[in-house]
């Protein structure tokens, strides 16, 4: 698709970018570990090579070392596409474009009410557009019905360590602590796909506890791996607290002095002895023994969970009961040890900050807290009652969508949910039912492609602005070439909309330091503090974690917080607190029609919906299309062979994906990426059941059968 160089918006002072340098220091576009990268644009190319940083030492993955072929993807959006009267998207205007969007929108509310419009961004968004999504929502919109795709990402662990601590910081120390550990315990992550620079500071000298139902490229590197069966995770944190107290690895004296409610939380756990355990989830007795005795033994250990234990409909309560053992075992808040959740999307961690999920204000605020209404208020310059309440979660609002009570417009930042959403064939449905589609991105998504309108917006080395990274490091992000003609950023777009919508131009600014110095102010005295934080501070060098505020006891400036909770929790007694959880089945599991298990995850060379990474040639070999991954016996039993096309079905759809046969599986469990479109997402089969807490959807269990396929995956 090419553009007009002509059709470009002219710049006004207002909406001038910084010019970019032709050699950047920044960040890698993908995972949350946010690798630091050197830039160089020369001529029509732009190549990076890894900088020595304290996350990845060097190190990139295949993801981070192809990430500028991005860049000049053939299919790249270069002006905003309106659809016609003959269903079809053409090229149009900015002007016609914005206008169109605002008259609907305005149209809308007008008839129906604020809430009839929501917003969906995304964990991948940088803090300042984060933030100014939110605030646009809240303040222009005035609607209540704003979420984002890290509902199903960090949301689980986000609430269990809320409850636990008082703070939800993914890491509450420096990721370079975990290279002194003895001994650390993963539970559903596998870095070595997803962040694979982490494996560093995992294996220098730590023994690795493993807990996933497949045996990943991470459990291979284990000294021990638990393989549970799907949805179990909860009853095997219980048992290993269970023995952990029984065998006399509590530590007492911590207990004592630094945490509440363990009586409560124990009286959960004693009816999980080890043999109850081995029946519910697979694990051997022997095997549960010697993981706690590989914690309760070392001098420095961390527990460490990931998606594979939260994205359930009880991952809140399996997360608490991964902090519950780590807490009695004296892990968090001690030098050299700890719990921490390994954050997934690149800005995974700020995202969730700065007010664009339902619940949520800048600084990390409840939006149901009257004082952290009323200091919004006074940053935004608007009034505590104008601003709306809290709204629908993420599925429950594309869930809501086009219905009599839901929303009738949507405007999508940063997030593919055609592809990435639970139960996929009804969400596209629902978003093939709202009276207004918009979707800003620079690439043609699977959820562009159903929108009304398409804006194309700038990519990551075509932007400035901060990242918050799983350990809480705020992090510069550096432009280093121009964006095509005809493509804006997402701050420009939403100032344009909050301009024909009535807002002065002057309230949301464009320029990425601006936005961040307004943030600082919105975020000053939250718990997520970035007031300290300054553009001058990180072009220093200066290694700034939050909460940082603007200044220390007896210093002029604040220097961050690296490590959490060394002195008292986050509570107001200081103190950390258990959570009486116990045990309960998945939504749904195998039987009659549907005997297996199916599991869902990410693979080494894609990304979350793969929007980005399947316009990679290099990644796109390493892993070219969809496919399920089996026990050679369960592919025997299905009549499928390696290389075989097969369906896989579940209660809500089926997919169809390449059969990958390999003895390390589960016999009763399959594993489909969900990276791939059209007929091969994995999310056609998923079940959208929700946490009562987190409302995390389901991701990890579903019951499915297999066969053979006969259709090819599209």
């Amino acid at each position: 698709m090419s553009a007009d160089r002509r059709a470009a918006p002219q710049r006004t002072a207002d909406t001038q970018r910084p010019a970019p340098q032709p050699t950047a220091d920044t960040h890698c576009p993908y995972c949350a570990l946010q690798c630091a990268t050197r830039l160089t644009a020369a001529a029509d190319a732009v190549t990076v090579a890894p900088r020595d940083f304290p996350v990845n030492q060097g190190g990139l993955c295949q993801k981070g070392w192809t990430a500028p072929a991005l860049l000049g993807t053939p299919d790249r959006l270069r002006t905003p596409l309106v659809r016609g009267a003959d269903g079809e998207l053409a090229p149009a205007d900015w002007d016609t474009a914005l206008d169109l969007i605002a008259g609907r929108l305005r149209a809308l509310r007008e008839r129906h009410g604020p809430d009839s419009v929501a917003v969906f961004g995304g964990g991948g968004l940088t803090n300042e557009k984060a933030y100014t999504l939110g605030k646009f929502a809240r303040t222009v919109l005035r609607t209540s019905q704003i979420d984002y795709n890290g509902r199903f990402c960090m949301s689980s662990a986000a609430a269990a360590a809320n409850a636990a601590f008082g703070l939800d910081r993914g890491l509450p120390f420096p990721v370079t602590d975990l290279g002194e550990a003895d001994v650390i315990l993963l539970a559903g992550a596998n870095p070595a796909e997803t962040m694979p620079p982490l494996m560093r500071h995992l294996t220098r000298r730590a023994e690795l506890i493993v807990i996933d139902p497949r045996r990943t490229a991470t459990a291979q590197r284990a000294a021990l791996h638990l393989q549970p069966m799907p949805g179990t995770d909860l009853a095997l944190a219980l048992g290993l607290l269970h023995l952990a107290v029984v065998e006399g690895y509590v530590d007492k004296p911590y207990l004592d002095a630094r945490t509440s409610g363990f009586d409560e939380a124990w009286a959960q756990a004693v009816t999980w002895w080890p043999e109850r355990v081995e029946q519910v989830t697979g694990v051997p007795v022997d095997e549960q023994r010697t993981a706690v005795r590989m914690l309760g033994e070392a001098s420095r250990a961390y527990i460490l969970t990931g998606r594979g234990a939260e994205q359930h409909s009880k991952g809140t309560d399996t997360a608490a009961a991964f902090i519950n053992l780590a807490l009695a075992l004296g892990l968090p808040g001690t030098p050299g040890s700890g719990y921490g959740c390994l954050t997934g999307q690149g800005n995974g961690q700020g995202g969730r900050e700065h007010g664009q999920k339902a619940d949520q204000l800048p600084g990390y605020r409840s939006i149901t807290d009257p004082a952290a209404r009323a200091h919004l208020a006074e940053v935004w310059g608007v009034t505590p009652d104008s601003l709306p309440g809290p709204g629908r979660s993420a599925y429950e609002l594309l869930d809501a969508l086009g219905t009599p009570d839901g929303p009738r417009a949507l405007l999508v930042f940063g997030a593919n949910p055609a592809v990435s959403a639970p139960h996929a064939a009804h969400v596209t449905r629902r978003l093939s039912a709202l009276d207004l589609l918009v979707v800003a991105d620079f690439v043609p998504s699977e959820t562009a492609a159903l929108a009304d309108v398409v804006l194309p917006v700038t990519q990551w080395a075509e932007e400035d602005g901060t990242v918050t990274n799983l350990e809480g490091r705020v992090l510069r992000r550096r432009a280093v070439v121009d964006a095509p003609a005809g493509v804006r950023t997402d701050l420009e777009v939403l100032n344009a909309l909050a301009v024909r919508l009535g807002t002065p131009a002057e309230r949301f600014p464009t320029r990425p330091r601006e936005v961040f110095d307004e943030l600082r102010r919105a975020s000053r005295g939250g718990r997520a503090d970035y007031s300290g934080i300054s553009y001058d501070r990180l072009e220093a060098g200066e290694a700034l974690h939050w909460p940082c505020p603007e200044r220390a006891a007896g210093q002029e400036r604040h220097p961050g917080t690296p490590r959490l909770f060394l002195d008292r929790f986050a509570h107001p007694d200081g103190r950390a607190r258990f959570a009486p959880v116990t045990h309960r089945a998945a939504d749904e599991s195998p039987e009659g029609e549907f005997p297996l298990f199916a599991t869902t995850g990410r693979v080494l060379a894609q990304y979350q919906s793969g929007a980005q990474t399947r316009r990679v040639p290099e990644l796109m070999a390493a892993a070219p299309e969809p496919y399920v991954e089996m026990h050679p016996d369960t592919a025997r039993r299905a009549r499928l062979t390696d290389g075989a096309l097969a369906e896989v079905r579940s209660a809500r759809g089926r997919t169809l994906a390449r059969v990958k046969v390999t003895d390390t599986a589960r016999l009763d469990t399959v594993f489909l990426p969900f990276h791939f479109p059209g007929a091969g997402r994995a999310n056609l089969i998923t079940n959208p059941a929700l946490d009562p807490v987190s409302r995390m959807p389901e991701f990890k269990v579903s019951a499915v059968a297999v066969s053979p396929g006969t259709e090819e995956p599209s």
